[in-house]
């Protein structure tokens, strides 16, 4: 039996991970992923890689924004093959955005059928809409969902 590669070309890890070739330079560009270059200035990915490029889809999908994902992944530095206890401590980061997240979309299904519902969406009473939001009570203007700042990347 052949041994596995340890290093994957850009092509490799696109089709092995799903992701295209332009989003793993943009990961690469934002630090969330890493690669050496060949004597040519080829990329070669760890395949450790395809770990994180699954945590990053995972990570997007469930809606966390890439600037939180970089902060995890960080603290995993530019180890190629991070431990189980070094993916427990980056993992930790999350509690508590994630728990914010779910109060959050709780909030929203406990809501929706007898706010939308309504069809009102009240600019200074929509608990769903504008739920304790000062500038909503001013009068008119930008609706916007009340989203804790920690979840958000602003």
């Amino acid at each position: 039996m052949a041994p596995r590669a340890v290093e994957l070309t850009i092509g490799d890890l696109a089709r092995r991970s799903g992701v295209s070739t332009s989003a793993l330079r943009f990961y690469e560009d934002k630090g969330l992923i890493f690669s050496r270059r060949t004597s040519g200035n080829q990329r070669r990915y760890h395949r450790a890689m395809l770990r994180r490029v699954a945590f990053i889809r995972a990570s997007a999908a469930a809606g966390i924004p890439l600037s939180k994902i970089a902060e995890v992944l960080a603290v995993l530095g530019d180890t190629e093959s991070p431990t189980p206890k070094m993916w427990e401590k980056a993992s930790k980061k999350w509690v508590a955005d994630l728990d914010a997240r779910i109060e959050l979309l709780t909030h929203m299904r406990d809501l929706m059928g007898s706010c939308v519902g309504c069809g009102c969406l009240s600019m200074t009473s929509c608990k769903l809409l504008n739920p304790d939001d000062i500038a909503a009570r001013s009068g008119p203007g930008a609706q916007r969902l009340a989203i804790p700042p920690e979840i958000t990347d602003e």
